[in-house]
């Protein structure tokens, strides 16, 4: 864990930068800003220290996956596309952010989703570099054959997950045998095919962003890091950002900076803007914002990954379900983490895997097949009592668009979310076609051997109709949000192509939502190498 002198009084001088946000993007500028020991920053989180030693578990996610402590668990306006439900939305509220609270599932996306943005500089050619630098890879992995495309150096540590499961090569032979490529590197030449995920796990313990990239920082005199602090204004001088409005101990405190950085993710970082008085201008009027600037994308376009699991009961014991089914079980798994660093309590979110095209015409996959040996039918975190596993689903190209609206002008109220999820023809063929093929594959050899009963859907879901009322039913958010702030060569993109806000002087965004799409994948990676390239970029005009 980060163990820093966190500071007890409001900041008195001026900032070289001042970052908002200590989640996987500003844990990396917090930590590049400051390395040469010129600058002064300030990194400002509204959540704590990551004290919770479930943090640090990797398979802890599921305790922390509502906890309020370290999580805004937020949640959507209601769906119209998914029979009007409300989806749950965690986001990490803790040094790390989501990075100290996700799934650690590692991985980068196809080049194809970095090239379609057509945005100089941002090409996959030219992340592959902060890929690179960022990725602490061991030396069992780089056997795969994929040096060149892989770091060693990085803080990041990626890592194989430590043990193998008879579950999970029985789901990746039925996937070959239905014509999945075997792939052993999800992040080397090709996305395409079925295997195991790395993560971002280090000797049995979660690697996160503050972990690997403010823990080596806690000596730099020139870092000053404010836990629980919620920033609730950007502060102007015409069209210059010269400060951040902060509320922490029950006081209203303000720090002031040469350059302002948001980099509090795709639902923070537009609502911070918002209330600022930068955003849609019909939006701030309703709401008593006096405008700063008009930006009318601020907020716009969000996406995300639409995520249907599927449920089996397994016939042997074999499970994390059985592991951690009796007090004597979890005595056994809990003894074998903490004195090997191996077992269940070492699993991500993700433990097998297979990316698929979901016609056979496709040049590239646009489906994302989870495999996990726990299920958990009623919510994340809440195993089955009986010996289960789970199936699921992701659409990689997600079409569908929705937005981000402050609801107030006060600062401490959730904002508004609307995903729109399933809103076009697309995005519901590839769910239901997923589906379908997903099933093929778990009912296959040698992983039906392994199949007690199908517990969801029901056996009878047989119809692409059927199919898609299970999509609208039970799917959800698979925690991958962009696109809210996004960069582009147009004058209506709200950032340009170095992350500067358009219209407003010393001000940047760096984080999930200056993606103009989402790209192939969990989002964690992406989210690092770009604040990785963005520091060198502010270093540079710095300069």
């Amino acid at each position: 864990m980060t163990d820093f002198r966190f500071s007890e009084s409001a900041p008195t001088s001026a900032y070289d930068f001042i970052v908002v946000g200590a989640g996987s993007a500003g844990c990396v500028l917090a930590n590049r800003l400051s390395a040469n020991g010129r600058y002064r920053v300030l990194l400002l989180e509204a959540g704590p220290k990551d004290h919770n030693p479930w943090i640090h578990v990797p398979i802890g996610y599921g305790k922390l996956f509502d906890d309020r402590s370290v999580n805004w668990a937020y949640e959507s306006e209601p769906e119209p596309h998914v029979d009007n439900r409300r989806i749950f939305t965690p986001r990490g509220k803790v040094l790390g952010g989501s990075s100290s609270i996700n799934g650690l599932v590692y991985i980068r996306g196809q080049p194809r989703d970095y090239d379609d943005w057509a945005i100089p500089g941002w090409r996959f050619n030219d992340l592959l570099p902060y890929f690179i630098k960022s990725e602490c890879q061991g030396r069992d992995e780089l056997r795969r054959g994929a040096i060149p495309m892989h770091g060693t150096d990085g803080p990041l540590h990626v890592e194989d997950l430590p043990d193998r499961h008879e579950l999970c090569d029985a789901f990746i032979d039925a996937a070959v045998a239905n014509g999945v490529p075997r792939n052993d590197d999800f992040n080397g030449p090709s996305q395409e095919g079925t295997g195991y995920y790395q993560a971002t796990i280090h000797r049995g313990r979660r690697s996160s962003a503050a972990v690997a990239y403010l823990k080596p920082t806690r000596s730099r005199a020139n870092l000053r890091v404010e836990v629980n602090a919620h920033a609730t204004r950007i502060l102007f001088e015409h069209n210059r950002a010269v400060g951040i409005e902060y509320h922490k101990r029950g006081k209203t405190q303000q720090a002031h900076g040469r350059q302002i950085i948001v980099a509090g993710g795709a639902f923070n970082t537009p609502q911070l803007l918002q209330l600022s008085g930068i955003g849609p201008e019909s939006l701030l009027q309703e709401h008593g914002i006096p405008i700063v600037h008009p930006v009318a994308q601020i907020g716009e376009g969000l996406q995300d990954h639409y995520y249907v699991r599927t449920i089996w009961q397994c016939n042997r014991p074999v499970t994390i379900n059985d592991a951690l089914g009796t007090p004597w079980n979890r005595v056994k798994t809990a003894a074998t983490w903490a004195l090997r660093r191996r077992g269940p309590m070492t699993v991500s979110a993700g433990y097998a895997a297979a990316f698929v095209r979901t016609r056979a015409e496709l040049s590239q996959p646009d489906a994302q097949f989870y495999f996990i040996n726990f299920s958990s039918s009623q919510k994340p975190g809440q195993l089955d009592p009986f010996s289960g596993f789970s199936c699921s689903v992701s659409q990689l190209q997600s079409e569908s668009r929705g937005h981000v609206h402050i609801r107030s002008n006060d600062p401490f109220q959730p904002p508004a979310i609307q995903y729109n999820f399933l809103s076009t023809h697309e995005d519901r063929r590839v769910m239901v076609d997923g589906l379908k093929q997903l099933k093929t594959i778990v009912t296959s050899a040698p992983l039906n051997q392994y199949i007690e009963r199908q517990v969801a859907p029901a056996p009878e879901v047989k119809t692409d109709d059927e199919w898609l009322a299970y999509c609208r039913a039970v799917g959800g958010t698979v925690y991958h949000p962009v696109a809210t702030c996004h960069m582009g060569t147009s004058e209506q993109a709200p950032l340009d192509p170095q992350l500067r806000l358009r219209g407003i002087d010393n001000l940047r965004v760096v984080d999930a939502s200056i993606m103009p799409a989402v790209i192939s994948g969990n989002t964690n990676a992406a989210v690092i190498a770009i604040a990785e390239k963005a520091a060198d970029m502010i270093l540079a005009d710095t300069r």
